[in-house]
């Protein structure tokens, strides 16, 4: 039952933008595009989230997979799950 309940929640794909400034925290963007509700021209738009990283072990500009999880502190409900590529 609670494999099939931590499937169900939402998983984000991102870029590490702080990492040491906070202990196991860092702050990842996540981008998105949409389109001008007028012109119609593609908008890239981006909001930052603040996840959970227990070991310390993502860099600023690494790609990571963020899951929602419960509240950790006031602005942290972000957990990484993974991380897809190292920064060079």
């Amino acid at each position: 039952m609670a494999n099939a309940e931590r499937s169900t929640r939402k998983t984000k794909q991102g870029t590490v933008v702080s990492a040491g400034t906070m202990d196991k925290t860092v702050v990842v963007r996540v981008e998105r595009l949409t389109r001008h509700p007028v012109y119609g021209k593609v908008l890239r738009r981006s909001t930052k989230f603040k996840a959970h990283d227990e070991l310390n072990e993502c860099r600023e500009g690494d790609r990571v997979v963020i899951a929602e999880c419960r509240p950790l502190s006031k602005e942290k409900s972000w957990r990484v799950t993974g991380i897809v590529s190292r920064a060079r």
